[in-house]
């Protein structure tokens, strides 16, 4: 069998119904012009999602894993186990528009400059939902989510230069930095990085692969054209959603920064995070728990732990896929 254009790699964690609903999505997707497969990283999930992909989507590759060890690392096995030109990265929480993985793939090889490729995706009704594209952290942008800038004026891109508000994603252009949840990357390139950082469980991890892309001359774009409708957390409730996204961002300015500046970086987030404290105190907003997440700030300042294990070859050739099971014909309900 000849080798894909593309291998799409799901991770999913207790999304049972939503990755259900995405796979059927992309199994109605598919054309002519581009062969891809599936590979679905099931982190140990309890609802009986892997038993119900198993039963319903015998085509897809499935892997089964023992323990939760997070979205980069489950990603990582799912690209050592298929071998397609490119990867497409997908939540498992986004339901495919058209045809994306044909269109993104289509946009990649007029472009093939970039090597990093994204789309746009959507709320249920049709808007950018702003998860598709980031900028990369700087002093600057914690700098003002520690006065609370980036939530007064979050909808400028002076007060909030990580989430790019008011960025044009109805144009193509370059951007800073890619979304995990809709990315296609060159196989090679991927390889080159070895993967994702291992240390990275959740968060930051697709902001650090786009930090050390740009040296091998990844220039990330994004194309309009390529849309899928985002549920968004379908995996985390609000507080722990934070903590993690606290405990990347630790981590990425440690990997990325001096000891100094990093530093600076915690101590500013630290800062943020205790003001937001205070406002739910005196406001008493219960929109998110601040004070809780204030309580944990040992644990989220310390980032994730090292994490000691193999990565994805840096020589695409070593990746060795398993068998496809062939194609059935499915009903509606799969």
């Amino acid at each position: 069998m000849s080798r894909p254009d593309v291998s799409v790699v799901i991770v999913s964690y207790n999304t049972r119904d939503l990755t259900l609903r995405c796979l059927r999505e992309l199994s109605d997707s598919r054309t002519e012009d581009v062969r891809f497969d599936i590979t679905v990283v099931d982190n140990a999930s309890h609802d009986d999602s892997a038993e119900a992909i198993a039963e319903r989507f015998p085509e897809v590759r499935l892997i089964r894993l023992t323990e939760n060890v997070g979205w980069g690392r489950g990603v990582n096995r799912g690209a050592v186990a298929s071998d397609g030109e490119y990867l497409l990265l997908l939540n498992p929480d986004t339901v495919p528009v058209g045809n994306p993985v044909t269109n993104l793939l289509t946009f990649a090889r007029r472009q093939p400059g970039h090597r990093i490729y994204t789309g746009r995706t959507l709320h249920a009704n049709g808007t950018d939902d702003g998860y598709s594209c980031w900028g990369l952290p700087s002093l600057w942008s914690h700098l003002t989510f520690a006065t609370g800038l980036s939530t007064v004026f979050s909808r400028y891109h002076w007060a909030n230069p990580e989430g790019l508000p008011r960025y044009d994603r109805q144009s193509v252009r370059e951007v800073p930095a890619v979304s995990g949840c809709l990315m296609l990357i060159e196989r090679d390139l991927f390889c080159q990085l070895g993967g994702f950082d291992p240390q990275f469980f959740l968060y930051s991890d697709d902001i650090d692969l786009a930090a050390r892309a740009a040296p091998l001359g990844a220039r990330p774009i994004l194309n309009p054209d390529t849309t899928v409708i985002h549920v968004g957390g379908a995996s985390s409730s609000s507080e722990g959603q934070r903590v993690k996204i606290l405990r990347g961002k630790a981590t990425y300015v440690r990997r990325h920064w001096s000891p100094p500046r990093a530093r600076l970086g915690i101590g500013l987030l630290a800062a943020g995070v205790g003001l937001r404290a205070v406002g739910t105190r005196l406001l008493g907003s219960r929109s998110v728990d601040w004070v809780s997440i204030w309580r944990q700030r040992h644990v989220w300042s310390a980032g994730w732990p090292q994490i000691d294990e193999p990565r994805p070859p840096q020589d695409p050739s070593r990746v060795a896929p398993r068998p496809i099971p062939p194609l059935r014909h499915r009903t509606p309900f799969g």
